[in-house]
């Protein structure tokens, strides 16, 4: 197996979890967890993996910006820190979706920060929890 192995078996399948969490209300029931855990679950088994096989001996390190840098000058560390990536943004994107549904949150609300959340992390979660406080807040205001 090779990073570019690893990596384009993770992009895509990272890439299929974001367009169910997009249309999940589109279709029934079974779109939601495969998008929100089984596909994050794939990508955490492909993390594993690549940690176990390229991070014991790669160059670098994680107590220094030189030595995170050094450690990403390798194909193999750099394909596992990708897929960290892809793996945790979608567990927080499944999270997002999840909890819009539970907290009333229409759908067509979240994709905004779906996107985010795909594009930026952080950023896309922040965008939620915004959107989620100001609609608690609105609802709280609006007479019943």
């Amino acid at each position: 197996m090779t990073p570019d192995f690893l990596f384009s078996l993770a992009s895509p399948l990272a890439l299929s979890g974001w367009v169910v969490l997009a249309v999940s209300p589109l279709a029934w029931r079974w779109p939601l967890p495969l998008g929100a855990y089984a596909i994050p679950l794939a990508l955490y088994v492909l993390y594993a993996l690549g940690a176990a096989l390229w991070l014991p001996g790669a160059p670098g390190g994680f107590d220094s910006l030189d030595n995170v840098m050094l450690l990403f000058t390798d194909r193999g560390a750099t394909t596992v820190g990708w897929i960290h990536f892809l793996a945790f943004d979608l567990a927080v994107g499944g999270w997002i979706t999840r909890d819009a549904r539970r907290s009333g949150v229409p759908h067509l609300a979240i994709l905004p920060c779906l996107y985010l959340t795909l594009m930026l992390g952080p950023v896309g979660l922040l965008s939620y929890l915004a959107l989620r406080t100001a609609l608690t807040l609105i609802r709280k205001e609006t007479p019943a």
